[in-house]
């Protein structure tokens, strides 16, 4: 019987070398496309890679499979949501929720302030629903309309909702991962909120500086040029109504109330399917027209009750498949700002995200992340570099485990006694889990975040990423504090 050791540094760094290079070349051939499938036959050789290396230090395939499974077990969650987000698309794009909070956004924003007030729409909706995913996933689709119609870069919409989304979510009490980063670090909730006003009240206010001047220096009357056609157009194809805002006002009040995320979102589907059939009918039974089926029992139905058929294969359709609707209208026919693509549209992202989580999950369960996380932690020496060395772990695991909870949990306890033992209060360690664990798993492509957010919002986490200023600044930020020694709470050291 083999005997298990630890792994050496230079072998728990192999299967990363072989996942940065071979990504390289992967994206280098692939371009865009990578995400379509090539990426993650690159996370499930890497995978292999690590495996051989867990061979080499002894663990048995058994072992190396459950850390795949409990890695997998982890992303479940995030995986149901997301199927949930693709239903809920459809039904509040069928229902006319979508358009409407793209008709009357276009008459209330214009090009000029309009990436200041997406970041502050989304910073309000994700305090009060401590999640970044939902807002994305109900006003963050509905901005990334408005803004095309005006004219405005997929990308930066996209850096404006996401910077938003997550000073909201970091800021919230509702969080998930603003309550797990003090459970990890050994602090309460509300100490670590204050604590992380610090830097992250100044990165926020970098960011709405930054995509001000921004607007200011692209506004010009050419960006809104057809707005009252694209007005025309989405009121002669859908009926546009203030009623269509009880259902995502009933979704954020459901989250606001603590309802967890899964039944909230399914409810917020189901009410997208009744508003469909009350407002608009007729793009139901259009939608079921265009749609494909051949049950045996579809023309005894039919016989029955044709409006019951039809609306059931509508919104059923709009939950499951492809729904598109043209208005004669090229800027919005063109860029697809009135269609979806329901659960079916989410499948390639959870298969990246499964690929993702086979990779971390040999990583972690054989020792590989912690041996290399451990090697940093010796060279650490001051403060700032503690805090720095933090940041860059935070990022790694982020890249490495493909999850921003890894990210958060495992530095956690691999820092705690370190902080202690420079007389660092544990806050410290809380606010630098958040400022580069919890904002940055937006920003790669392969982490559950960057997938998630990709998909829904419907632009390339390389696309976007030049523009989440706020996700950017916040880790710099927090570095900056640490050696200026701002704020910078001290305790008696660990044995004092």
């Amino acid at each position: 019987m083999t005997t298990k050791r630890e792994p050496t540094l230079l072998e728990a760094l192999i299967p990363i070398i072989f996942l940065i290079l071979l990504l390289i070349v992967n994206v280098g051939i692939f371009g865009s496309s990578a995400l379509s499938g090539s990426n993650q036959i690159v996370l499930i050789l890497s995978a292999g890679v690590a495996a051989i290396v867990a061979f080499r230090i002894g663990y048995r395939w058994q072992e190396i499979q459950d850390g795949i499974v409990k890695s997998i077990s982890s992303a479940m969650a995030s995986i149901l949501i997301l199927l949930l987000i693709g239903a809920l698309a459809g039904t509040w794009m069928l229902s006319g929720v979508v358009p409407a909070m793209i008709y009357y956004g276009l008459q209330i924003l214009n090009p000029t302030i309009f990436l200041v007030a997406a970041c502050i729409v989304c910073s309000i909706v994700s305090i009060a629903t401590g999640s970044s995913w939902t807002t994305a996933a109900t006003v963050g689709i509905a901005l990334i309309g408005i803004g095309q119609a005006l004219g405005i870069s997929e990308g930066l919409v996209a850096g404006a909702i996401l910077s938003g989304a997550y000073f909201g979510d970091k800021m919230s009490p509702l969080s998930d991962t603003t309550n797990l980063a003090p459970a990890m670090a050994g602090t309460d909730l509300f100490t670590h909120i204050r604590y992380m006003t610090i830097t992250t009240v100044p990165s926020i206010i970098l960011a709405l500086i930054i995509f001000l001047i921004i607007g200011f220096a692209n506004s010009s009357g050419g960006a809104i040029e057809g707005k009252t056609e694209i007005l025309a157009a989405i009121a002669g194809t859908f009926n546009i109504s203030g009623w269509l805002f009880i259902v995502p006002i009933v979704v954020v009040v459901l989250i606001v109330k603590k309802m967890p995320a899964l039944p909230a979102l399914l409810i917020g589907t189901l009410l997208g399917a009744v508003f469909a059939l009350v407002f608009q009918p007729n793009l139901v039974a259009e939608v079921a027209a265009t749609a494909s089926f051949d049950g045996i029992l579809y023309d005894d139905f039919y016989s029955i009750s044709p409006g019951l058929t039809n609306n059931f294969i509508g919104t059923m359709q709009a939950m499951f498949g492809s729904t598109s609707f043209t208005t004669g209208n090229a800027i919005l026919d063109d860029q697809g700002l009135l269609s979806s693509s329901g659960m079916s549209g989410m499948m390639g992202t959870i298969w990246l995200i499964l690929s993702a989580m086979i990779f971390g999950g040999v990583m972690e369960g054989t020792g590989m992340l912690k041996r290399i996380a451990g090697a940093i932690i010796s060279k650490v020496k001051s403060t700032g570099s503690l805090i720095t060395s933090t940041v860059g772990t935070c990022i790694f695991f982020n890249g490495t485990a493909a999850d921003q909870y890894l990210a958060i949990v495992v530095p956690g306890r691999m820092y705690a006694d370190t902080y202690r033992e420079k007389g660092l209060a544990p806050e410290n360690l809380s606010r630098t889990l958040e400022d580069s664990g919890t904002v940055t798993s937006v920003l790669i492509p392969w982490n559950t975040c960057g997938a998630y957010h990709a998909s829904v919002l419907g632009v390339s986490t390389g696309t976007y990423l030049p523009y989440c200023f706020f996700n950017i600044i916040s880790p710099f930020m927090t570095i900056l504090v640490a050696y200026t020694g701002y704020k910078i709470r001290k305790i008696a050291k660990k044995g004092e």
